[in-house]
């Protein structure tokens, strides 16, 4: 009788908490409920990304009592096949999922055959109210609510939210105790994600440039808008063509970003820059161009054979010329040429911390081959992501100062607290002078040179043609007959409120001042009007034309041959 009283002391009152806690878990069966996203908004509110109710279906086993029976009715409803349904049925434990996250039609026909043991579970899904809007930014969320990629994935710890409980008590067979514990823990919503992005021009844009994929038959593109003080991206499409001509659908990664292309006579806005900002050249210096020049073993050209030509920088920057850019490269140097291309952004990340986002390839200076003088200068030999260039456009538009891009303007708790996100990084490139000698470089080129086809009539607009040679896989030579064709400038060129870029992948033809510049201009009309920003007087000669007729033709195509076989290169 000691022992036994002993025994009931301790199992009563010194391990009483303990033994309790034992008998609870035997008892006690917690069911988790995953907690609604948080919305994904634009920069005026609008829905891009949302969490809707839906139903899952699940089992607990030991509560089935004809296991066959019930696969046969399930099947229809669920399509699956009955030895898959009866698996699950009949499988060790209590809970198994039978369907996850499934539409109310068929969550309230599963209802309706009333079967033992089969249950209903309320689980969030993700819905893009705009379709397929902005997919490859936004990204995916996987069954279990969490982000796999894009924002999703990068925000998904502010996003996700706190998961809440539901606990039950039931007896060792898994059946229900009737008058047992059932406590039910709510989740907590995530917090929501305010974009930059603009719901309507992100529509627009992804419009204009479905079509023109379509039009040039190319591979894919990426069409982007960033207003020029804040560096907040306005818009960030990403399409491709599953075959010329064909269906044009959202890419599944956010191409801007995680891609990386040779960006062509676009770069030439760095080379002559940077040599205006170090002096190595002035606006009023004349160069004698000739069509080409021998560097290393390596023959560059212009596109199309010229006399020696006593150029300006313009002049230089107008038409487009490769020698023209080569020879003002040469006098700034290697080194400090190098310096400029990573002070404009390119060879790191834009900050973005988007996943998957590259830095690009910029080599140093040091390890440059006698060559790289000649094709860096013209953007081939470098590789840079298009929001890369496009914040060096950015740069010149907004007076010499690099801002960096940004993509999330604030977060915002259940509560309704807003937490702006950190102020992007800003570093001055140029002077306000050298900027601003640029832009009026870049309006000459769409006034009266190789992007004639981006005028809008009322503005004034400054941009670059590029059409660059594709690297072939593995990094030796280039795919022969593949460009990548584009367009970079800004609007108004005296006080520019935004700036845009257009890249087609492979179009035909493919010159980026008859594919990319016309996208350019339509792009940016719909952005002016959006933006209120009355035209500009646009002063005109007499007898003259503010937009001159000459066919908007890259100067591009670096024909850089080899003393051995010609090879194009590109303007």
């Amino acid at each position: 009788m000691t022992v036994i009283v002993a025994r009931l002391v301790l199992i009563q009152g010194i391990d009483h908490d303990r033994y309790t806690a034992l008998g609870e878990r035997q008892r006690l069966r917690t069911v988790a409920l995953a907690a609604n996203r948080g919305y994904i908004l634009d920069r005026n509110g609008r829905d891009l990304a949302v969490s809707v109710a839906r139903t899952s279906v699940w089992v607990n086993p030991r509560d089935v009592v004809d296991p066959l029976a019930a696969a046969r009715a399930l099947s229809p409803v669920l399509g699956q096949p009955v030895p898959a349904l009866q698996a699950k049925l009949t499988k060790a434990g209590t809970f198994a999922y039978l369907g996850r996250k499934l539409d109310d039609a068929t969550a309230k026909a599963v209802a309706t055959l009333d079967l033992p043991g089969i249950y209903t579970l309320p689980e969030p899904a993700r819905l893009l109210p705009a379709a397929g809007l902005a997919a490859p930014v936004l990204g995916k969320v996987g069954l279990d609510n969490n982000g796999l990629a894009g924002l999703e994935q990068q925000f998904d710890r502010a996003l996700v939210g706190r998961p809440g409980r539901l606990v039950v008590e039931r007896d060792p067979a898994g059946r229900r105790i009737a008058q047992g514990q059932k406590r039910h823990e709510p989740s907590q919503a995530g917090d929501d994600l305010v974009l930059t992005l603009d719901r309507g021009l992100q529509y627009e844009t992804e419009r204009l440039l479905a079509a023109q994929i379509t039009s040039t038959r190319a591979k894919g593109g990426v069409a982007l808008v960033m207003a020029t003080g804040s560096g907040e991206v306005l818009s960030m499409a990403n399409l491709e063509a599953a075959k010329p001509g064909g269906p044009v659908t959202p890419s599944p990664r956010n191409i801007a970003v995680t891609d990386v292309y040779e960006p062509g006579s676009v770069n030439k806005l760095i080379t002559i820059a940077a040599a205006l900002e170090e002096r190595a050249v002035s606006t009023s210096d004349r160069l004698n161009v000739p069509d080409r020049m021998k560097l290393g073993n390596h023959v560059f050209s212009d596109h199309d054979p010229h006399a020696p030509k006593a150029w300006s920088p313009a002049d230089i920057m107008r038409e487009s010329s490769n020698i023209g850019s080569i020879m003002i490269a040469q006098r700034l140097g290697r080194d400090q040429l190098g310096a400029y291309l990573r002070e404009f952004g390119f060879g790191t990340r834009t900050g973005l911390g988007f996943p998957g986002e590259t830095a690009g390839l910029v080599r140093p200076a040091s390890s440059w081959y006698s060559t790289d003088m000649g094709s860096i200068p013209i953007g081939q030999g470098v590789s840079v992501t298009a929001l890369q260039m496009l914040a060096a456009y950015n740069t010149v538009a907004n007076g010499g100062v690099y801002v960096a891009p940004k993509l999330v303007k604030a977060t915002v708790d259940a509560a309704g607290r807003e937490r702006s996100t950190a102020a992007p990084i800003t570093r001055r490139v140029v002077s306000p002078a050298t900027a601003s000698a640029v832009r009026e470089m870049l309006e000459e080129v769409v006034k009266s040179g190789t992007g004639t086809l981006a005028a809008i009539d009322g503005y004034r607009v400054g941009g670059k043609t590029g059409t660059a040679r594709k690297p072939a896989i593995g990094g030796h030579g280039y795919i022969n007959g593949a460009y990548v064709s584009s367009f970079a400038g800004f609007v108004p060129v005296d006080r520019p409120a935004f700036t845009a870029m257009v890249m087609l992948d492979e179009p035909t033809p493919i010159f980026g001042g008859l594919v990319a510049a016309p996208m350019f201009a339509d792009l940016s009309r719909y952005v002016l009007r959006e933006m209120r920003i009355p035209p500009t007087p646009v002063s005109v000669t007499p007898g003259s034309s503010a937009v001159p007729a000459r066919p908007a033709v890259d100067g591009d195509l670096p024909v850089a041959t080899t003393v051995v076989a010609p090879s194009t290169s590109v303007r």
